[in-house]
């Protein structure tokens, strides 16, 4: 793990990640009969698997002092209110974007979670999405971009987080009835690294505040209920114009008017 923490840190994402997506997975394509409750526990492991992941290869390298200055990353607030309205605001002004443009191109929109109580069903996003996305970015920007910033310039280090952050997410495009199953996986996998330019514009910007990123990500996810309507090609075009905008005004170095952040 010393010698190649990036490499450790995302075979152990993938693989507990992925432990506790295929055997829903495979019972969702009746392969195998997982439908017993205990499978269904496992679905934490995706949950957390980053976080747990760069918790072991930190621990391992640099001791629980370390962990302690990695997860001390997501309190922090004293970021400006600048940064915390476009962080709160931004993924709805994405969403929104990218409903005109699905309008005015007559496609079609991306499929609605079925409920009769649509706030009830934002609750709930919003609920598992602050559950889950602090974790991912603990991994993904906490742990695996500051590391290959080290290394890289910021656009080649967003190139791989998103890519990989992207492929991550394969397995729930094989679970049937998972609202990712119906996605057109080119155009969201597009979409998904495009994004990751903007993670790391808020990222590098704040100093490396994972509160900034994980609102920005809890939020897209639950505005993405609230304001549905969008398909998911109108918001790949939206997401690469916002990557193309941030390369061009703040460079490829940084991503960001401040030097980026890397590892210790």
């Amino acid at each position: 793990m010393k010698k190649h923490p990036l490499a450790w840190f995302y075979l152990l994402a993938f693989a507990i990640s992925w432990l506790g997506w295929l055997p829903t997975v495979a019972s969702s394509q009746r392969i195998i009969p997982f439908e017993h409750p205990v499978f269904q526990i496992l679905l934490i492991l995706p949950a957390i698997a980053p976080a747990l992941a760069a918790t072991l290869v930190t621990a391992t390298n640099e001791g629980m002092g370390g962990v302690h200055r990695l997860f001390k990353l997501l309190f922090r607030w004293q970021i400006g209110v600048r940064w915390l309205a476009i962080a709160i605001f931004m993924p709805a002004l994405f969403l929104l974007l990218g409903k005109i443009i699905t309008k005015v191109l007559g496609w079609t929109a991306t499929p609605e979670l079925q409920s009769n109580n649509g706030i009830a069903l934002t609750m709930a996003t919003l609920v598992m999405s602050l559950l889950a996305n602090p974790w991912e970015e603990v991994g993904w920007r906490g742990f695996a971009l500051p590391h290959l910033q080290k290394r890289h310039n910021a656009l080649v280090a967003t190139l791989v987080v998103g890519i990989l952050w992207g492929l991550w997410h394969l397995p729930l495009f094989f679970w049937v009835g998972n609202p990712m199953s119906n996605y057109p996986f080119l155009a969201w996998f597009l979409g998904t690294v495009a994004i990751s330019f903007v993670y790391t514009w808020l990222y590098n910007s704040t100093n490396g505040s994972l509160l900034a990123v994980t609102l920005f990500h809890v939020l897209g996810n639950t505005f993405g209920v609230l304001l549905s309507g969008a398909s998911i090609p109108a918001l790949t075009i939206v997401y690469c114009a916002a990557a193309g905008l941030v390369i061009v005004l703040c460079g490829k170095d940084n991503l960001a008017r401040h030097e980026r952040v890397r590892a210790g």
